[in-house]
């Protein structure tokens, strides 16, 4: 018996979710087929997601194939959510990439699949909606290999395509592809001499190494090619590893409250086995933990256990300050992000007669399920700001917050969500007890720009032994705090800063009394000077404010270039191509991530709806049109 921890990805509409119905009904989890249209799927089981037909939180449902048990991931599929499919990756032994036979090749399909490729996850294509019509099979593989990788190695033929009858035909393909991987299969090849056997152990090899990725077509609706997915699911994919007897190591990809709001972590277990009562060190900071009880998923169903082996995925109870991405134990190497973090933010505006304290703690609470909705508070103005990236989940939040919070919100105009890059170099400094310095601290900062991408480095100057060092952490976790408001109120997310100057006012205590805090510095006197401190050095080194842009493409029907192109330019897109093949033009190019929204509704109108668009985070650059975007802060009033 072995294990796979198996996620399903897709385009928002290929079928992911339906799919997902049907492997669970094929193999006898669930006696009747959900369906995502009348909002009674196994997976999807938010009000919300029911309502929308859409999947919004990740969900986790177990089967078991013959020798094989398989945990199953069911994903969002909307590029609003890409944060949920990013926190999953990390956790994965092998995907199935779903493609609609009508659609094709989407503009998600094509980060999703640029994703898995740098990460190495092994996937499998599954085609879906064979029996649409409109489906296609030759021409869609042509596009496949095309538009997302030439290693497809297709696993057989479909009959009947575009009707209710269509069916799958299995079969290996071409093995030129396999042959591209192997010297000794290409000779054997040339030579006429390879056999099924050799073609099989190849395909395995190299699809476990994510070298290449077999094609499978079908239907969820009426279930065609499904079986044989299953097939290549089981023998195709890697089984999950990790030393049961090793270190305990695992990973938090997904954190819910339970019916008494209490946390409940999921976790994919990479080495040793964790067991109900144990003390376990999590995130940054290393907190312990006492796991209180332990949920595993076995076919198809949650069952309590009292441990939690390598390569199992668990729900844990207990962890009360866990959060996304934390490493339980030992941590493994960090992977970063796979995604840009979201670019455009909005003000959450409160209802006549909603509390404010209460909206708060709701937010706080969205934040710990989702750490990509990044919460800011303007003391100033009492609003509260939260990063998002893209206007349906916007609506998902109000919508959250409504029926999960009975909270009535609003939202102010969707924004832009800038940086600040330094232009030069600045210093400054403020002595203790000098110049009308109100601290007890002396410090002395220099700020220089930092390659984009290196984020923010603190360094000393300064002997680490020249005052207690818990001033010195006092210093640096203010620096960083700071930087998250330039001088235009944007973080500052790319620079060095170094520590030129320090001094501290020792403690002073009378015989027989208590410490004197009126003479004697704390970690309060740093914490306070640090940001006038900082501030001088970035207004002595300037900033300017960077927007972030959006890198497109667009493909619609030749003679509607000419309509496309003046709107691109009035939304202050920049094509950086401009292509026709036949009656199909291609415009590539940037645009402002504020202005995506809206090239996205008006492009069906200037394409007679057969415009197609993918998008993905392109770069930040220095704002050159229009007044400089200002965000206000505590500090920086407008």
């Amino acid at each position: 018996m072995h294990l796979l921890n198996l996620g399903i990805l897709a385009h928002v509409d290929a079928g992911k979710t339906s799919l997902t119905e049907r492997l669970l009904h094929s193999v006898g989890v669930i006696d009747e087929l959900g369906s995502v249209d009348a909002g009674s799927t196994r997976t999807d089981t938010l009000a919300l997601e029911r309502r929308r037909g859409i999947t919004i939180k990740s969900a986790v449902v177990s089967f078991t194939v013959d020798d094989v048990t398989v945990n199953l991931i069911d994903t969002p599929g909307h590029p609003d959510f890409i944060a949920e499919v990013e926190r999953v990756l990390g956790v994965l032994d092998g995907v199935v990439l779903v493609v609609s036979a009508v659609e094709g090749v989407q503009a998600q399909t094509r980060v999703l699949m640029r994703t898995l490729q740098r990460l190495r996850i092994p996937t499998l294509v599954f085609v879906n909606k064979i029996d649409r019509r409109g489906a296609r099979q030759d021409g869609l593989l042509r596009s496949l290999t095309e538009r997302l990788t030439p290693a497809i190695v297709p696993m057989g033929t479909v009959s009947a395509l575009g009707t209710r009858e269509a069916r799958f035909h299995p079969g290996i393909g071409p093995c030129d592809v396999l042959a591209d991987h192997d010297d000794d299969l290409l000779s054997a090849w040339v030579e006429e001499r390879v056999d099924a056997g050799r073609l099989r152990r190849a395909l395995v090899a190299q699809t476990r190494q994510a070298l290449v990725h077999p094609v499978y077509f079908g239907s969820a609706v009426t279930g065609a090619g499904v079986p044989e997915l299953i097939t290549g699911i089981k023998e195709l994919l890697p089984a999950a590893g990790g030393d049961p007897e090793g270190p305990v190591s695992g990973t938090v990809f997904k954190v819910e409250r339970g019916p008494a709001g209490e946390k409940v972590a999921y976790t994919r277990m990479f080495s040793g086995t964790l067991r109900t009562r144990d003390r376990v060190p999590f995130g940054e900071a290393r907190t312990e933990g006492l796991v209180t009880a332990i949920g595993v998923f076995d076919g198809g169903t949650e069952q309590r256990r009292d441990t939690v082996p390598a390569g199992r995925i668990a729900k844990l109870w207990g962890l009360t300050g866990v959060r996304i991405g934390d490493a339980l134990g030992e941590p493994r190497k960090a992977h970063g992000h796979f995604f840009a973090p979201p670019t455009l933010e909005t003000v959450v505006v409160p209802g006549p007669d909603t509390d404010t304290r209460s909206l708060h703690l709701a937010l706080t609470q969205l934040a710990e399920q989702d750490p990509l909705i990044d919460l800011r508070h303007d003391e100033v103005r009492q609003e509260t700001s939260v990063s998002l990236y893209g206007e349906v989940q916007k609506e998902v939040v109000q919508a959250t917050l409504a029926e999960e919070f009975g909270l009535d919100v609003t939202f102010r105009e969707t924004t832009p969500l800038c940086v600040e890059r330094l232009v030069g170099t600045g210093s400054a400094v403020e002595f203790n007890k000098q110049g009308g310095n109100p601290f007890l601290a002396t410090v002395g900062l220099r700020v220089e720009p930092a390659p984009v991408g290196s984020g923010v480095e603190f360094r000393l100057e300064v002997e680490l032994g020249a005052m207690p060092y818990a001033f010195f952490r006092a210093v640096e976790d203010t620096v960083r705090e700071t930087l998250g408001h330039g001088l235009y109120g944007w973080p500052v997310p790319d620079c060095t800063v170094t520590m030129t100057h320090c001094g501290y006012s020792p403690r002073q205590s009378h015989a027989h009394q208590g410490f004197n805090k009126s003479m004697s510095s704390t970690g309060a006197d740093f914490r306070g000077v640090t940001p006038l401190v900082l501030d001088q050095a970035l207004r002595r080194a300037g900033t300017r404010v960077h927007e972030p842009l959006d890198r497109f493409r667009v493909e619609a029907p030749a003679d509607t270039l000419g309509a496309l192109l003046p709107v691109l330019a009035a939304l202050r897109a920049v094509p950086e191509s401009t292509g026709i093949r036949g009656d199909t033009c291609c415009v590539e190019g940037l645009i402002p991530a504020a202005r995506l929204h809206e090239l996205e509704q008006r492009l069906p109108g200037l394409t007679r709806g057969e415009g197609e668009m993918e998008s993905a985070f392109g770069h930040y650059a220095a704002v050159t049109h229009g007044p400089v975007p200002y965000r206000a802060t505590p500090t920086r009033k407008s």
